[in-house]
């Protein structure tokens, strides 16, 4: 024990704990001045785990300057870090300070952290990335001794976890002694994680030390069995509200979470017109004010709410003791999310968290279950890491030329040092480099294109200070639907909604935000002014690219749970009979191979596959089917994804299923489709954006999302026409492979299923395809009148695939009567 301190381990038996093995560890790496990565469960004192080395060294070695800079990917964890920091600091008496920067400082608190850094900095990969593009970054960095990546697991893969890696490449310029540390609670593959830690790119390079914590108590996962009538379709949850009401009377703080902020908004609306016992309950989600969400967090750590609504704003490390139970409204769409959410449960190692699983319907009771047996088997998602974009890139490059002049031979071998980056061409570089520079050879005669200039020295220096102001402006990947502000007329800044939402408004119309009913007054300066209050059904603001799709992992089990009859057990009733029926009428979709029904309905042919490979890659299927059954003379005439089915519907049904579902869709008619298809154009859009090409924000104003949207399909037309292989088209189709379209996984759902396709032409709709016939025309937030249509239209539904569970008719119940 003699790593840590007396003073330190003083406070620890203050508290009645003794530090835990992990933790130990921890310390005794950064004492061999090795980079850690930290896989322990919720409540296993993780976090100080990560700090506790920054604690002794500035105990034993006060000094002044930034001595560790901890990045987290939610500002509120980030300020959560710094409170439950600031605690044992002034208890051990420790003279440290400990500040947060994030897109909600303040300009003024910019300017002195630059000026005099605090001793720690938490920090958001965003906001680092603006740090490292000023000309004084080696300043504020050269005294750094260590970084701290919270979840990392959270931002390894994505776009901000590109931004955050070569970030690091370029702190490891800067700061060369400065240690790494990930922590993590939810890992499925480690090595990814010790690659994009290591200073070298790859999992072998040897200056990383991966530490395991103990295992905590097993959670408890439990799954609604509703008393009330399970929906066929929807994923709102909103009919169990009683029952999630109940639970919440009866537990001391419940996390209610939800997939989306117009659930969120729903929800807590709904919980709010039922809470007699006027429980205090709030509202937490990333478009509201930075004032209200703060209210919220800082309520919840004095433990003086008895619930909070939640997105995944709160999905990470936010550290309430006082929550005894987490619900989950709707499928989680992944056991690592689920596992992530549960967390926040008795946020204690030896003490069980608990959850409930409510679904929304028959197909999310399958998803739920499977979930909850990923949690019980410590199974978890993992998808192979991809490669770092191009377009992250171009934004980097951008801002170390703010920075200071560069050599290109330099960088890109800082570059590679990142494991998103490890295995990028020197070609690539330089074509991303030449675009940055000049626009690339179509863009190239136009003057705002050119960014950075080469010195006579070769080195490379941003083109001019308008060019750094708008990199410093627009920097991030994080890439939204254009926003507006909600201002309550002379009153507060309520939170953001997405323009197109607030262009189909008018004067009068009421909608719900930030857990209140407001009438829409009118657009001022990018504004949308309301006033409280208002009559009327209600809209919800439903926020672009909200819907979490499923995960590969838990598609697997859900169709494991489908082939095994006797894994059914456990399951509601309703969802049994509706199996052990759909087995009797038609078969149930196999493990490993592809269902496919064919049936009238309504003067109609219906194609139905059941392919559990997500909304995203079902919507992909659906275009390339319909195009390929169009040049057949099927006579297409629509389709409807979910995360489980997908339905077409047409004049005619295609003889040869296994001719219309090759793998050689995804060669020329996935090209066409791409090329007229909106969603390139889209995801053209959010690349451009990222690479600064355009500019949403300039001094003083905003670009409206019309002119943004302008701007990028004029270049991505000039590109397409004038140079096909542009670093942004390269960009785009990467993008559009893995995130909109899904074609990676589309190609492994076709590979998989080729030679294993089972079809069943039926007379009539089968028990498995009510839910998803159910989706045709359904608008994506529904009232209550929407509701009643719904449980007619499933009435109807019901009585053709599935007479047995039909109500009898007032003719029939007379006859019955008379016997």
């Amino acid at each position: 024990m003699t790593l840590i301190p007396p003073n330190i381990l003083g406070w620890f038996r203050t508290r009645g704990w003794e530090p835990h093995a992990h933790q130990i560890a921890m310390v005794q790496a950064a004492a061999d001045g090795a980079s850690s990565l930290l896989i322990a469960p919720t409540g296993g004192g993780k976090t100080l785990a990560g700090f506790l080395a920054t604690l002794i060294e500035l105990s034993e070695r006060p000094r002044d300057g930034l001595h560790t800079l901890y990045i987290s990917p939610l500002k509120a964890l980030a300020v959560d870090v710094q409170r439950n920091l600031e605690i044992p600091a002034a208890e051990m008496r420790l003279p440290i300070r400990a500040e947060t920067r994030t897109g909600d400082t303040p300009e003024a608190k910019r300017r002195r952290q630059r000026a005099h850094p605090p001793h720690i900095l938490m920090t958001t990969p965003e906001s680092l990335a603006l740090l490292l593009s000023y000309p004084d970054a080696g300043d504020i960095f050269r005294p750094l001794r260590a970084v701290i990546v919270d979840e990392l697991h959270a931002l390894a893969g994505t776009k901000r976890g590109d931004l955050l890696a070569l970030g690091l490449a370029r702190l490891g310029r800067l700061a060369p002694a400065a240690r790494r540390v990930g922590l993590s609670a939810t890992v499925a593959e480690p090595a990814h994680l010790l690659a994009w830690l290591s200073r070298t790119g790859h999992a072998d390079g040897g200056d990383v030390r991966l530490i395991q914590g103990r295992a905590g108590a097993e959670p408890r996962v439990d799954i609604l069995d509703t008393r009330e009538r399970l929906p066929w379709a929807g994923h709102m949850a909103m009919h169990a509200l009683k029952e999630v009401y109940e639970e919440i009377r009866r537990h001391r703080t419940v996390l209610v979470f939800v997939n989306t902020r117009a659930q969120a908004e729903l929800v807590f609306q709904a919980l709010w017109r039922i809470n007699d016992d006027t429980l205090p309950i709030a509202l937490h989600h990333g478009s509201l004010a930075p004032e209200q969400r703060r209210k919220v967090e800082a309520a919840m750590a004095r433990g003086d709410l008895r619930a909070v609504v939640a997105t995944s704003s709160l999905d990470m490390g936010i550290d309430w003791a006082s929550v005894d139970l987490v619900v989950q409204m709707g499928a989680p769409k992944g056991a690592s999310r689920l596992v992530q959410r549960i967390g926040r449960a008795n946020h204690r190692l030896d003490d069980p968290s608990r959850a409930l699983l409510v679904p929304g319907n028959r197909f999310e009771v399958l998803e739920c279950r499977a979930a909850a047996d990923a949690v019980r088997d410590h199974t978890l998602d993992g998808d192979p890491p991809r490669p770092g974009g191009l377009d992250v890139l171009a934004q980097h490059i951008l801002g170390m030329g703010c920075a200071t002049p560069f050599d290109a031979d330099g960088l890109y071998e800082e570059v590679v040092s990142a494991a998103p980056y490890a295995g990028l061409p020197r070609d690539d570089f330089d074509d991303v480099l030449d675009f940055v520079a000049t626009g690339g050879y179509a863009l190239g005669s136009y003057d705002r294109f050119r960014r950075l200039a080469q010195r006579e020295d070769g080195r490379w220096a941003v083109a001019s200070v308008q060019v750094t102001r708008q990199y410093r402006l627009n920097a991030g990947t994080i890439v939204q639907e254009p926003m507006l502000r909600v201002r309550l007329n002379r009153g507060p800044v309520l939170g953001e909604v997405e323009e197109y939402f607030i262009q189909g408004l008018t004067p009068g119309d009421t909608f719900a935000f930030a857990g209140q009913i407001v009438t829409f007054v009118g657009v001022r300066e990018m504004e949308a002014v309301v006033s409280k209050g208002g009559s009327g059904d209600p809209a919800v603001p439903v926020y672009a690219g909200g819907r979490l799709p499923l995960s590969t992992h838990l598609a697997e089990r859900v169709r494991g749970l489908l082939a095994d009859p006797a894994a059914w057990d456990g399951l509601p009733e309703a969802v049994r009979e509706w199996l052990r029926l759909q087995r009797w009428r038609s078969v149930l979709p196999g493990r490993d191979g592809l269902l496919v029904e064919t049936f009238p309905h309504r003067g109609k042919r219906f194609l139905v596959a059941y392919a559990f490979e997500g909304r995203n890659a079902h919507q992909t299927l659906g275009m390339l089917l319909t195009r390929r059954m169009e040049r057949l003379g099927a006579g297409p005439l629509g389709f409807v994804a979910t995360d489980y089915v997908l339905a077409v519907w047409s004049l005619r049904t295609p003889p040869d299923m296994d001719a219309l579902f090759d793998q050689d869709m995804l060669g020329d008619d996935l090209e066409e489709w791409m090329d007229e298809s909106s969603m390139l154009r889209r995801t053209f859009r959010n690349v451009a954006l990222i690479t600064g090409v355009i500019d949403r924000r300039h001094p003083g104003q905003e670009k409206t999302g019309r002119q943004v949207t302008f701007s990028s399909d004029l270049i991505y037309d000039v590109l397409r026409r004038h140079d096909p292989g542009h670093v942004l088209l390269r960009a785009t189709r990467a993008d559009a492979a893995g995130g909109l379209t899904d074609v990676r996984r589309l190609s492994d759902f076709l590979a998989r299923v080729r030679g294993r396709i089972v079809t069943k032409d039926l007379d009539r709709i089968s028990p498995l395809a009510v839910p998803v016939i159910l989706e045709i025309g359904r608008e994506r937030v529904a009232g209550s009148a929407t509701d009643e249509l719904l449980e007619q239209a499933a009435a109807e539904l019901v009585a053709e695939a599935m007479p047995e569970l039909a109500p009898p008719s007032p003719k029939e119940q007379q006859r019955r009567l008379d016997l």
